[in-house]
């Protein structure tokens, strides 16, 4: 099985490569269902302050890899060729998925604050932060899980700064070529 993660910052299109994998008849596995599916049984409501400290603290007591560890038999039960990866936030993650998965790529999204910001009003999740203060403080609680070192690991990147069809044809291209994905 061929493992394909995503990376980004908040907000940079990683949702969007899910929907194009799904569409393509790639499963995905997104990481942050496992934050959001604890939170619920906490009976915390799924905000972004809620969901970022269950994440720090799977991380402070289960190891910064928790969420890939927890993620890895949701991945495992797929029996498709490939399956996608959605929401790594870390360098520990991607060294995790590297060692569980030797097919392992890493597909990084890159857009600028600007553009993400402007985003995060039309995409209408209970998490988005809606100020940019807000959205400031999201960035670096996940850079300090390790995003950026994981960023800086992958295989290839798109850029998210044009429009959504420009994104969805490069995406596209890259996710019918998986055995090509450098």
């Amino acid at each position: 099985m061929k493992v394909i993660g995503i990376v980004g910052m908040p907000a940079s299109g990683k949702g969007e490569v899910s929907r194009i994998a799904r569409d393509l008849g790639i499963p995905v596995v997104v990481m942050g269902d496992a934050i959001r599916e604890r939170v619920r049984k906490a009976g915390l409501p799924a905000t972004d302050a809620n969901l970022g400290a269950m994440s720090g603290k799977l991380r402070s007591d289960l190891g910064m890899d928790a969420i890939a560890r927890i993620t890895i038999p949701a991945i495992e039960a797929e029996t498709a060729p490939v399956v996608l990866v959605d929401g790594i936030r870390g360098d520990y993650e991607v060294a995790t998925f590297k060692e569980h998965f030797p097919n392992f790529i890493l597909i990084g999204i890159v857009s600028s604050f600007e553009t993400r910001y402007r985003r995060l009003a039309d995409r209408g999740r209970s998490d988005d932060s809606l100020t940019a203060g807000e959205l400031r403080a999201r960035d670096e609680r996940e850079l300090g899980w390790g995003l950026g070192r994981a960023l800086a690991q992958a295989d290839c990147r798109i850029a998210n700064e044009g429009t959504l069809e420009e994104f969805a044809a490069e995406v596209r291209a890259l996710l019918c070529r998986p055995g090509e994905i450098p």
